[in-house]
């Protein structure tokens, strides 16, 4: 198959199983977002409720990461892959049951039940990304990494936009109970197409001994490469410094004056411009200045957050937002490229999990970061500042990292 068509990736039967599955996982698991949301508002009525949904996921998620990162290396990827979406399955099923036949047990308990189910499916999840990023690169050719990706990518976009939107609508027109069944069976049908995989070998381990020796070499690996590192680091600190979703619902109450129904609006404009550069790129790879363009693609989301939030129109808002998710696309999929490219093959699990710690943990303390410096600063002057950070953050990166920036082409 020759590299430079569009279609090279999703044309291998293997890879086209993979991306299925990786849609269905994210469709299901943005549906169950929505609901198990509105389920703990409901018996709470607490905000805070809210936030400890994404801390019962998060803390098992980040805590497992390292030893997953270390088990993808050393196990068949495939096999962690089905059993973390036989888990994922079984924590579906669990809440359709909770909700449909155990109602007064979970309002009782205060949604106990529903955050050790999510508990649960965090560690899952831990396991599960470092297996999947290390596993997709055995089904395509090294030539096709690229394209690969940004099919990965605009497949899982397009997820993350469609996934809350169809879990509100069932939700809304069919009830819970629909909802949660929807989210069992996307699951279910996802572990059927990971299953349909024939199984790949194992990459020769790596000659270190111990559990512990062999997570170093990991870490050490990435804090030794300076293109990776940077790559990770970029991408860390926009998020953490850049990103303004947390402070959303006061742009569209406040400045905008929009309403809940523009919010919505807002928040799926990012994800509109990622899956629009991700088609684009599907058919115009990247292929020279890579270290030029990933820089200055975060500039670019520092750019638009800055822009963002002088604006006082809603289509400027949503334009610059679109813009923004357009320059994070670009930045995911050189990023992820790089680090596909870069890794050998025994060691993609590690350094997975440690882009997976450095990227995953940042959106929860970017939203803290952001919340803290609209405490401090205000709403507008917290996201300037935090544009002018993620600037500052590319200007350091370029300077102190030569190998980035003069980089032209991976291989």
């Amino acid at each position: 198959m020759r590299p430079s068509d569009p279609y090279a990736a999703i044309r291998i039967r293997d890879f086209r199983l993979f991306v299925t599955s990786r849609f269905l996982i994210t469709l299901a698991m943005q549906i169950q977002g929505v609901i198990v949301g509105w389920q703990i508002y409901e018996l709470t009525k607490d905000p805070l409720s809210l936030g400890l949904i994404g801390l019962a996921e998060a803390i098992p998620a980040i805590t497992v990461s390292l030893y997953a990162g270390h088990l993808a290396d050393v196990v068949e990827r495939k096999k962690i892959i089905v059993t973390c979406v036989s888990v994922l399955a079984s924590c579906s099923a669990a809440l359709l049951y909770f909700t449909t036949y155990l109602g007064t047990f979970i309002i009782s308990n205060s949604a106990f039940a529903i955050y050790v189910v999510i508990f649960v499916s965090g560690i899952a999840r831990g396991f599960l990304s470092p297996a999947n990023f290390s596993f997709m690169p055995q089904l395509v050719d090294r030539s096709l990494y690229q394209n690969a990706i940004t099919w990965n990518s605009t497949l899982w976009e397009t997820a993350a936009v469609g996934g809350p939107m169809i879990g509100g609508l069932i939700y809304g027109f069919f009830g819970i109970t629909a909802a949660y069944t929807a989210d069992a069976l996307l699951v279910l049908a996802a572990l059927t197409c990971y299953l349909s995989i024939p199984n790949r070998p194992l990459p020769p381990v790596t000659t270190e001994q111990g559990t512990w020796t062999k997570i170093k070499a990991g870490l050490k690996f990435v804090f030794s490469n300076q293109v990776i590192l940077s790559a990770i680091s970029l991408d860390l600190f926009a998020v953490l410094f850049g990103g303004a979703v947390a402070l959303l619902p006061f742009f569209a109450d406040e400045i905008l004056h929009i309403g809940k129904t523009g919010l919505g609006f807002l928040r799926s404009a990012p994800a509109i411009g990622a899956v629009l550069m991700a088609v684009y790129i599907t058919r115009n790879p990247i292929k020279k200045k890579i270290g030029k363009i990933l820089l200055l693609c975060v500039a670019g989301f520092g750019l638009s957050m800055i822009a963002f939030s002088l604006s006082k129109w809603f289509w400027l808002s949503m334009g610059l937002l679109i813009m923004s998710g357009m320059f994070d696309c670009v930045s995911v999929i050189v990023r992820s490229t790089l680090i596909h490219t870069l890794t050998p093959e025994n060691m993609k699990g590690r350094v997975a999990a440690v882009n997976s710690m450095f990227i995953g943990s940042s959106n929860e303390i970017g939203m803290l970061e952001s919340g803290i410096a609209a405490k401090l600063l205000g709403v507008v002057p917290s996201v300037i500042f935090g544009g002018l950070m993620t600037l500052s953050v590319v200007g350091i990166t370029a300077w102190r990292a030569p190998a980035l920036r003069k980089l032209e082409r991976v291989k």
